[in-house]
């Protein structure tokens, strides 16, 4: 075969790998950003997820984006409507009192963990995720204010210095329960509670105080539970 055949099969084999390199890439760019508002709850049960839409907004191809969509669907994150088209799933009462028991689960493990792992800086990093919450909160930047919260609990898991655990928690996208998109008065005091729990959970891993830290999470858990369920 001519050497100038070979040199064009190999030019052809990398033009087509770089292509689905580059079409993993932005479906992974796609599947991050829409799953975050998920689970962050920016996008509300029952919203329809067009690809165009999401491939503007995004600057990416709609290939990706269906890729992205595809893989929500198979996590359950994203549902198929009747006449097609991807969707976000209501959650039943029995759905959301599901996720507070893994949530719970995952969390009252990694915080026993933690009481004996977790580090000085880590222990300030929570802190300082605190305090990024209340200023979103203040501002009233509540997108903000939910990944701020998504973040405390990942350092939580973090902390536990197990790999396995906070990736059981990861896959598992839990989504947190604000739903609260208000400026009420009530919706207000939920945040601030919010933040006054986290802070007391800092406080009692600070003291080696297990028993505290496990009963404050477990309110925490139950409170968001009732909050949602109010709401229905």
């Amino acid at each position: 075969m001519p050497v100038h055949n070979n040199i064009h099969n190999l030019y052809t084999l990398v033009k087509i790998f770089e292509f689905f390199m580059k079409n993993n890439s932005q479906a992974s760019t796609a599947y991050l950003e829409i799953r975050r508002q998920i689970l962050i709850m920016q996008l509300q049960p029952n919203t329809r997820l067009k690809e165009d839409t999401w491939a503007k907004k995004l600057n990416l191809g709609r290939m990706a984006i269906r890729e992205a969509l595809n893989r929500l669907l198979g996590e359950g994150l994203v549902n198929n409507g009747e006449k097609g088209g991807y969707f976000i799933p209501e959650m039943s009462s029995d759905d959301i009192h599901q996720i507070r028991e893994v949530r719970e689960i995952l969390e009252l493990a990694a915080l026993r963990l933690s009481i004996e792992r977790i580090t000085e800086d880590q222990l300030n990093q929570l802190t300082k995720i605190c305090d990024d919450f209340s200023a979103m909160v203040e501002k009233g930047y509540i997108s903000g204010a939910c990944e701020a919260d998504i973040k405390f609990h990942e350092k939580l898991l973090e902390s536990s210095g197990n790999a396995r655990l906070t990736r059981a928690y990861h896959y598992s996208h839990i989504p947190i329960f604000h739903l609260k998109l208000g400026k009420t008065k009530k919706y207000m005091e939920d945040y601030m509670q919010t933040d006054t729990e986290h802070r007391q959970i800092v406080e009692s891993i600070k003291k080696n105080n297990l028993k505290r830290a496990e009963e404050l999470l477990r309110s925490h858990f139950k409170r968001g539970e009732l909050a949602v369920l109010d709401m229905e």
